[in-house]
């Protein structure tokens, strides 16, 4: 089997060479090269073509946004993992607007970085649950939802929407005045109809699409 190529890209040195170190000891995995910023990511992509890119959102000169769409307009199939930390919830969308795939804490450990990457490089997204925690509490429902142009029906969006401010199922069954059974056919369908496995999934897909907003 061979390795997943992986290039690092973030302005702390010492993060690099952490992260570097242990993805290397890591079955599987090789960092094939790592960048300090966005100009010198999209200068090493003309030399390497990784298979998966560990990408920081905040660093000086070209940050990751920017990074991640040029690179994407030039090499659409590129898996992008966005670096992120607590309170940049301001990147978040725009991070999945250029292309990103998941998002991977900076405290997370090998174990769960050796799983993203694994589950990035076979066409998956990820987002981490204490991620999902941090952001809900900030989401507000897009209300123009006939202008999506999703493939989900008005009361399923009315339903992820509620999904994502994090409320059970009971309590969506009575703040929409319908039956909790009901609800639980709108999640499953839902979870059919975006192609997620859980939760963080269905946010991921509602971040992705703009059915609600930080």
């Amino acid at each position: 089997m061979n390795s997943i190529s992986v290039i690092i890209v973030d302005d702390h040195k010492l993060f690099r060479n952490g992260l570097k170190l242990l993805l290397n000891t890591t079955r599987g995995i090789q960092v094939i090269a790592e960048a300090e910023n966005g100009e010198n990511f999209l200068e090493i992509l003309n030399l390497s073509m990784p298979d998966v890119v560990l990408m920081d959102i905040d660093m000086p000169g070209m940050g990751g946004v920017e990074a991640t769409r040029q690179a994407l307009s030039r090499f659409p199939d590129l898996k992008i993992i966005s670096l992120s930390m607590f309170g940049e919830e301001e990147y978040y969308f725009k991070m999945i607007d250029a292309g990103a795939k998941g998002f991977l804490l900076k405290n997370s450990d090998i174990n769960e970085v050796r799983e993203v990457i694994q589950t990035i490089y076979q066409g998956g997204t990820y987002f981490p649950e204490e991620l999902l925690l941090n952001i809900v509490k900030n989401i507000r429902a897009v209300s123009d939802i006939e202008k999506k142009g999703s493939l989900l029906s008005e009361r399923e969006i009315e339903v992820l929407q509620k999904i994502c401010l994090g409320l059970s199922n009971t309590e969506i069954a009575d703040m929409l005045h319908i039956s909790k059974r009901t609800v639980d056919k709108h999640r499953a369908n839902l979870l059919v109809k975006t192609n997620s496995k859980n939760t963080a999934n269905l946010v991921f897909y509602a971040m992705k699409h703009k059915l609600i907003e930080l």
